[in-house]
């Protein structure tokens, strides 16, 4: 039967032999990238970026992801001819890139400001006391200086970090003291940390979903579930579900977290980043049309 749902997430759309060619696999592959792509264009369309920056910027990575790919499986570098023909770029396009581009956006692992409200959050948590500190230490009692000290491992000044999360309004700062004010590092004000959030946190989730692609063993994890024909309401209530079920989820993986940083040697190197995501519009919009359509609920009951 053709269209019908299998479950929540899978759709059978088609009962005829996949291709199993080279042009098939390059076919499929650019499918998927364009449906990563278009919302990453949307993006760049609302900042006023132009063809010309989007071009350069895939020409530079595809560098970058060829030459990496040389080095894995040869262990040397390439030389020009071979990165011409891995990309397809013309040797002048190749030794155009001879310097790497500037990257002018923070990393969010290495935030101070975040590492100190995470672990401020998960204090308060424990303890809702904990939400006033005040900013220096007061005999053995918890400060803010001292969270923000074993935060960032002594690496970046209390005062600093306050300022930043003042900034941001995640943090009210009065009388010697400091009181939190935010349920989460989203710094929805600042759009430069916001674009740095948007990069690190998907670049991370389809890292992951490519690396079972390539078939990693053991696969990481990165599922989802999906339904489509309910109403708007219930989307966003199955939203709120997800979200109290993140925070309780959040509080523990904090505490894990916290336990293997402590604990980890200077020389340790290993990242983790474990995140969730719900994303619900109407069925009409222009992304819903992309999907096939599905039968309606007459029909499948009927099947």
């Amino acid at each position: 039967m053709k269209n019908a749902r299998l479950d929540q997430g899978t759709f059978l759309l088609s009962d005829k032999p996949a291709k199993t060619t080279e042009e098939g696999r390059v076919s499929w592959t650019l499918t998927a990238c364009a449906r990563v792509m278009r919302p990453l264009v949307k993006l760049a369309l609302a900042f006023g970026v132009k063809h010309a920056q989007l071009e350069a910027l895939l020409r530079d990575l595809l560098l970058d992801e060829a030459r990496r790919a040389w080095i894995e499986s040869k262990g040397s570098e390439p030389n020009i001819s071979q990165l011409s023909v891995t990309t397809g770029l013309n040797r002048k396009a190749v030794t155009a890139k001879v310097r790497e581009p500037e990257d002018p956006l923070p990393h969010t692992e290495m935030s101070a400001a975040s590492k100190t409200l995470t672990l401020w959050m998960q204090m308060f948590a424990d303890n809702p006391a904990r939400r006033s500190l005040p900013i220096v230490a007061e005999d053995d009692a918890p400060s803010f200086e001292a969270v923000a000290r074993h935060a960032s491992r002594g690496n970046v000044h209390h005062r600093a970090v306050l300022d930043e999360l003042v900034r941001l309004n995640m943090a009210v700062e009065h009388g010697g003291r400091v009181e939190l004010n935010a349920t989460a590092f989203v710094p929805a004000k600042d759009l430069k940390s916001m674009l740095a959030f948007i990069g690190d946190n998907t670049r991370d989730h389809l890292l992951a979903a490519v690396t079972n692609t390539l078939g990693a063993e053991p696969p990481l994890l990165e599922r989802s579930v999906f339904a489509g024909g309910i109403s708007l309401d219930d989307c966003e209530r199955i939203h709120q579900f997800v979200r109290e079920r993140w925070s309780e989820l959040h509080y523990q993986l904090t505490k894990e977290m916290t336990r293997a940083y402590d604990e980890a040697e200077e020389s340790a190197s290993g990242r983790i980043r474990v995140g969730i995501y719900t994303y619900y519009e109407n069925g009409a919009s222009e992304y819903a049309r992309e999907l096939p359509t599905a039968p309606s609920k007459r029909s499948r009951r009927k099947a």
